[in-house]
Protein backbone atom coordinates (compact mmCIF):
# COMPACT_ATOMS: atom_id res chain seq x y z
CA UNK A 1 0.00 0.00 0.00
CA UNK A 2 1.64 3.31 -1.00
CA UNK A 3 1.13 5.77 1.42
CA UNK A 4 1.84 9.57 1.68
CA UNK A 5 2.20 12.54 3.39
CA UNK A 6 1.94 16.30 2.44
CA UNK A 7 3.19 18.64 5.16
CA UNK A 8 3.05 22.58 5.93
CA UNK A 9 1.75 24.82 8.69
CA UNK A 10 -1.64 25.33 6.39
CA UNK A 11 -2.00 28.57 7.88
CA UNK A 12 -4.97 29.14 6.12
CA UNK A 13 -5.06 26.34 3.28
CA UNK A 14 -6.01 27.77 -0.23
CA UNK A 15 -7.18 26.18 -2.79
CA UNK A 16 -3.63 25.71 -4.44
CA UNK A 17 -3.59 23.00 -1.37
CA UNK A 18 -6.86 21.37 -1.98
CA UNK A 19 -5.71 21.31 -5.94
CA UNK A 20 -2.55 19.37 -4.67
CA UNK A 21 -4.50 17.35 -2.32
CA UNK A 22 -6.83 16.26 -4.69
CA UNK A 23 -4.03 15.23 -7.40
CA UNK A 24 -1.28 13.55 -4.66
CA UNK A 25 -4.61 11.38 -3.23
CA UNK A 26 -5.16 10.28 -7.11
CA UNK A 27 -1.38 8.95 -6.95
CA UNK A 28 -1.34 6.76 -3.87
CA UNK A 29 -3.82 4.84 -1.58
CA UNK A 30 -3.89 6.84 1.47
CA UNK A 31 -2.86 10.31 2.24
CA UNK A 32 -2.24 12.43 5.01
CA UNK A 33 -2.48 16.09 5.20
CA UNK A 34 -0.73 17.14 7.96
CA UNK A 35 -0.49 20.31 9.78
CA UNK A 36 3.20 20.57 11.51
CA UNK A 37 3.68 23.51 14.16
CA UNK A 38 6.17 26.12 12.55
CA UNK A 39 7.31 28.07 15.90
CA UNK A 40 8.58 30.90 13.91
CA UNK A 41 5.74 31.63 12.13
CA UNK A 42 2.79 33.97 13.70
CA UNK A 43 -0.45 32.53 13.11
CA UNK A 44 -3.56 33.45 11.86
CA UNK A 45 -5.27 30.46 13.13
CA UNK A 46 -4.66 28.05 16.25
CA UNK A 47 -3.86 24.25 14.86
CA UNK A 48 -6.84 23.01 16.39
CA UNK A 49 -8.80 25.66 13.62
CA UNK A 50 -6.43 24.64 11.10
CA UNK A 51 -7.05 21.46 11.31
CA UNK A 52 -10.95 21.87 11.65
CA UNK A 53 -10.67 24.06 8.02
CA UNK A 54 -8.68 21.39 6.05
CA UNK A 55 -11.08 18.67 7.12
CA UNK A 56 -14.24 20.62 6.05
CA UNK A 57 -12.31 21.90 2.62
CA UNK A 58 -11.04 18.02 2.00
CA UNK A 59 -14.15 16.36 2.82
CA UNK A 60 -14.87 15.25 -1.15
CA UNK A 61 -11.27 13.56 -0.80
CA UNK A 62 -11.88 10.16 0.33
CA UNK A 63 -8.39 8.53 0.97
CA UNK A 64 -7.46 12.07 3.03
CA UNK A 65 -6.95 12.19 6.66
CA UNK A 66 -5.95 14.94 8.25
CA UNK A 67 -3.79 14.98 11.50
CA UNK A 68 -1.24 17.41 13.14
CA UNK A 69 2.16 17.55 15.06
CA UNK A 70 4.72 18.73 16.36
CA UNK A 71 8.16 17.72 15.98
CA UNK A 72 10.08 16.70 12.67
CA UNK A 73 8.46 15.32 9.31
CA UNK A 74 10.88 12.18 9.57
CA UNK A 75 9.74 11.32 12.79
CA UNK A 76 6.28 11.43 12.06
CA UNK A 77 6.73 9.29 8.83
CA UNK A 78 8.65 6.61 10.10
CA UNK A 79 6.16 6.36 13.59
CA UNK A 80 3.30 5.86 10.87
CA UNK A 81 5.07 4.08 8.17
CA UNK A 82 4.56 6.79 5.12
CA UNK A 83 7.20 6.25 2.35
CA UNK A 84 6.06 9.16 0.11
CA UNK A 85 6.64 13.03 0.98
CA UNK A 86 4.55 15.30 -1.84
CA UNK A 87 5.56 19.16 -1.45
CA UNK A 88 3.74 21.54 -4.04
CA UNK A 89 6.01 23.94 -5.97
CA UNK A 90 4.87 27.63 -7.31
CA UNK A 91 8.47 28.85 -8.49
CA UNK A 92 12.01 28.04 -8.73
CA UNK A 93 12.16 30.06 -5.56
CA UNK A 94 10.33 27.08 -4.10
CA UNK A 95 12.10 24.28 -5.64
CA UNK A 96 15.64 25.68 -4.07
CA UNK A 97 13.84 25.37 -0.60
CA UNK A 98 12.06 22.35 -0.93
CA UNK A 99 14.97 20.65 -2.65
CA UNK A 100 16.75 21.57 0.58
CA UNK A 101 14.28 20.12 2.93
CA UNK A 102 14.13 16.88 0.74
CA UNK A 103 17.38 16.20 0.91
CA UNK A 104 17.25 16.52 4.91
CA UNK A 105 14.74 14.30 5.08
CA UNK A 106 16.25 12.10 2.82
CA UNK A 107 19.09 12.33 5.46
CA UNK A 108 17.08 11.49 8.04
CA UNK A 109 14.35 9.10 6.67
CA UNK A 110 16.31 7.65 3.98
CA UNK A 111 13.31 5.48 3.03
CA UNK A 112 11.12 8.11 1.95
CA UNK A 113 11.26 9.88 -1.38
CA UNK A 114 10.09 13.60 -1.96
CA UNK A 115 7.61 14.25 -4.83
CA UNK A 116 7.67 17.39 -6.07
CA UNK A 117 3.90 18.36 -7.96
CA UNK A 118 3.69 21.87 -9.81
CA UNK A 119 0.91 24.41 -8.60
CA UNK A 120 -1.66 24.40 -11.55
CA UNK A 121 -1.75 27.65 -13.50
CA UNK A 122 -4.59 29.01 -11.68
CA UNK A 123 -3.30 28.81 -8.21
CA UNK A 124 0.22 29.75 -8.80
CA UNK A 125 0.22 33.25 -7.20
CA UNK A 126 -2.00 32.67 -3.79
CA UNK A 127 0.28 31.71 -1.03
CA UNK A 128 -0.70 31.64 2.41
CA UNK A 129 0.77 33.99 3.68
CA UNK A 130 -0.25 36.68 1.01
CA UNK A 131 -4.01 35.44 2.41
CA UNK A 132 -3.04 36.19 5.91
CA UNK A 133 -1.90 39.57 5.00
CA UNK A 134 -5.29 39.98 2.95
CA UNK A 135 -6.76 39.20 5.69
CA UNK A 136 -5.55 41.41 8.31
CA UNK A 137 -5.97 44.19 6.24
CA UNK A 138 -9.66 43.61 5.68
CA UNK A 139 -8.75 42.16 1.98
CA UNK A 140 -11.29 39.67 -0.08
CA UNK A 141 -10.06 36.44 0.06
CA UNK A 142 -13.26 34.90 -2.37
CA UNK A 143 -11.92 32.54 -4.69
CA UNK A 144 -8.25 31.72 -2.95
CA UNK A 145 -9.16 30.11 -0.21
CA UNK A 146 -11.95 27.15 0.31
CA UNK A 147 -15.40 28.74 1.25
CA UNK A 148 -15.17 27.22 4.69
CA UNK A 149 -11.87 29.26 5.08
CA UNK A 150 -13.06 32.65 3.67
CA UNK A 151 -16.22 32.47 6.07
CA UNK A 152 -14.06 31.93 9.69
CA UNK A 153 -11.79 35.00 8.39
CA UNK A 154 -14.80 36.85 7.70
CA UNK A 155 -16.37 35.92 11.15
CA UNK A 156 -12.72 36.59 13.17
CA UNK A 157 -13.07 40.23 11.91
CA UNK A 158 -8.84 40.83 12.07
CA UNK A 159 -9.32 44.14 10.67
CA UNK A 160 -11.00 47.38 13.56
CA UNK A 161 -12.08 48.51 10.27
Amino acid sequence: MKRAICTGTFDPVTNGHVDIFERAANLVDELTVCVFVNKKKKCLFDIEERVDLLREATLHIDNLTVDSYDGLVANYIKERDINVIIRGLRSAVDFEYEYNQAQMNKHLAPEADTIFLMTAPEYLFISSSAVRELALFGGDVHGLVPKCVEMMIKSKKFTDN
